[in-house]
C-alpha cells in the first residue's frame, strides 16, 4: 500500500539490471516496481484514504464518471457497506449508473475490523439488485481457509467472483487447487523473489511477519523480527548462500551495464582492478541520528592504528550522479550504485569496506556506544525526508475506488 501523491512525484525508470520498470521518488526511493509478468495483473486503487469516500457520494460519482469517460481500461469500484441496507443499495445503484464494469463489496461497515463477521446477506442483496458483476470481499477471517472455500464464499454471497486479500497474504498458495503448500516452502519462495527483485527489506520483513502470524514468537520468528537487512532475513531462513550468489550476479550485471553506459557516452572507463565492490546505498533512516558508516570506519582505523580512509569521488556527466572509492590499508572499496551527492557516495563506499571486513557499520541495533559523542555529519547526506512508501499496517486494507488494468489468462502461480 502506497500513497498516490508519491506516485505522481515519481520518475519512470527502466531498470535494465532487474528487467523491471521502477517509479522512483525525488529522494531516490523506489516507490513502485513492476515487471513484464505482472503487466496484465496490476490493479491500482485510488481515492480517499481508507473508506473516506463513503461519506461523499457526489465525489465518488464524479471520480468514477471521469475515469470511465477518460480511459480505455475497465474501471471498477470497491466499497464497504453502509450502516443500513437501504443506504447501501442506494449508493451502489448510483455507482452502477456511472458506467463502471464491476463493483467489489467488502461486507463490513467502515468501523468494523476483521474479527467482526462479514455480512454475506448484504453482499447478496447487492448482487441481486445490480446488473453489473459483484465481487465479494471480506471472507478471509471466517470463511476462506483453503481453495474450495473461495467458491463456497462466492455462492453464499451470490457474487460473480471473489476478491481474496488476507488469506492470500497469509499463504498465497491458497489459489492452488491441489491444496496449500507448507508455509516454510512458501516463505522461502517469496524471499527468493524479494532478493532477485531487490525488494526493500522492510517490506519483505512485513510480508513475512504476516505469513508467520502466531509463529512470530518461535525461534525463526524472533530471528526475523531482529533482522535489519535482506541479508539477515535470508540467513534467518537458511538462504544466506542464495543471497550472496544473487547479489554477486546483480553486482556483475550493474558493473557490465555501467561499463556499457560509459562506452556509449564516451566517458573514459576507470581502472577498477583490485577494487572490492558491492551494490549498496546509504539509507539515513537505518542509522541512529549521530552515527554514520564513515564515522565507524574512521574509528576502526584509529583503533587499528591505520591511516585514515581516503575517498576519491567522481561525477558521471550523463546524469550527474556520484561514485566514490575509499582506500583503507592500500585496499580500495566501492559501491556499484551511483548516488545523487558526493557525501552519499562516500558513505556507500564506507559501507562496502566495513561489510567486507565483517565490521559493524553503525546501523540501528549494532552501533557502538563510543560513537554517540562524536559530532553528527552534515545533514545534506540524508538521502531524503518522509518515507516514499508506507507499509500497510495489520488490520488495515485499502478501501478505495480503483482502476483494473486488464486481466491475464495465465495462472498467477505459474512456475510455482
Amino acid at each position: 500500500e502506497l500513497i498516490d501523491l508519491k506516485m505522481i512525484q515519481c520518475k519512470r525508470v527502466v531498470n535494465e539490471v532487474l528487467s523491471t520498470v521502477d517509479f522512483v521518488a525525488p529522494d531516490d526511493r523506489v516507490v513502485f516496481r513492476t515487471c513484464e509478468r505482472e503487466q496484465n495483473r496490476v490493479v491500482f486503487q485510488m481515492g480517499g484514504m481508507g473508506a473516506a469516500l463513503l461519506s461523499d457520494p457526489d465525489k465518488i460519482e464524479k471520480i468514477l464518471s471521469t475515469l470511465v469517460k477518460g480511459i480505455r481500461r475497465p474501471v471498477t469500484c470497491k466499497i464497504r457497506i453502509l450502516p443500513s441496507l437501504e443506504d447501501t443499495l442506494s449508493l451502489v445503484k448510483r455507482i452502477e449508473r456511472t458506467g463502471i464494469a464491476a463493483i467489489a463489496v467488502h461486507g463490513r461497515k467502515r468501523e468494523e475490523r476483521p474479527q467482526h463477521p462479514v455480512s454475506c446477506e448484504v453482499i447478496k442483496a447487492i448482487a441481486d439488485t445490480l446488473s453489473i458483476p459483484v465481487i465479494a470481499n471480506g471472507g478471509s477471517h471466517d470463511h476462506i481457509q483453503r481453495y474450495s472455500d473461495i467458491e463456497d464464499f462466492r455462492q453464499a454471497t451470490a457474487a460473480s467472483s471473489v476478491m481474496v486479500a488476507r488469506a492470500a497474504m497469509w499463504n498465497p498458495s491458497i489459489f492452488l487447487k491441489e491444496g496449500l503448500r507448507p508455509l516454510e516452502e512458501v516463505m522461502q519462495k517469496y524471499i527468493r523473489y524479494a532478493v532477485q527483485y531487490d525488494n526493500h527489506y522492510t517490506n519483505t520483513k512485513y510480508c513475512l511477519c504476516q505469513m508467520l502470524r502466531e509463529q512470530l514468537e518461535s525461534p525463526q520468528g524472533r530471528l526475523l523480527h531482529a533482522a535489519q537487512s535482506s541479508r539477515e532475513i535470508c540467513e534467518a531462513f537458511g538462504l544466506g548462500a542464495f543471497y550472496e550468489e544473487t547479489t554477486q550476479e546483480l553486482d556483475a550485471q550493474r558493473a557490465k551495464l555501467s561499463a556499457r553506459t560509459s562506452e556509449e557516452t564516451g566517458e573514459p572507463a576507470e581502472d577498477t582492478s583490485g577494487v572490492i565492490k558491492m551494490a549498496v546505498k546509504f539509507d539515513r533512516r537505518a542509522y541512529p541520528a549521530q552515527i554514520t558508516p564513515k564515522m565507524c570506519l574512521l574509528e576502526w582505523c584509529r583503533r587499528e592504528k591505520l591511516a585514515q580512509p581516503v575517498y576519491e569521488t567522481v561525477q558521471r556527466p550523463l546524469d550527474r550522479l556520484f561514485s566514490s572509492i575509499v582506500t583503507v590499508a592500500e585496499q580500495k572499496y566501492q559501491s556499484t550504485l551511483w548516488d545523487k551527492s558526493k557525501k552519499l557516495a562516500e558513505q556507500a563506499a564506507a559501507i562496502v569496506c566495513l561489510r567486507s571486513q565483517g565490521l559493524p557499520e553503525g546501523r540501528l541495533g549494532e552501533e557502538s556506544p563510543s560513537l554517540h559523542k562524536r559530532k553528527r555529519e552534515a545533514p545534506d547526506q540524508d538521502p531524503g525526508g518522509p518515507r516514499a512508501q508506507e507499509l500497510a499496517q495489520p488490520g488495515e486494507l485499502c478501501k478505495k475506488p480503483f482502476v483494473a488494468l486488464g486481466s491475464g489468462e495465465e495462472s498467477p502461480l505459474e512456475g510455482w
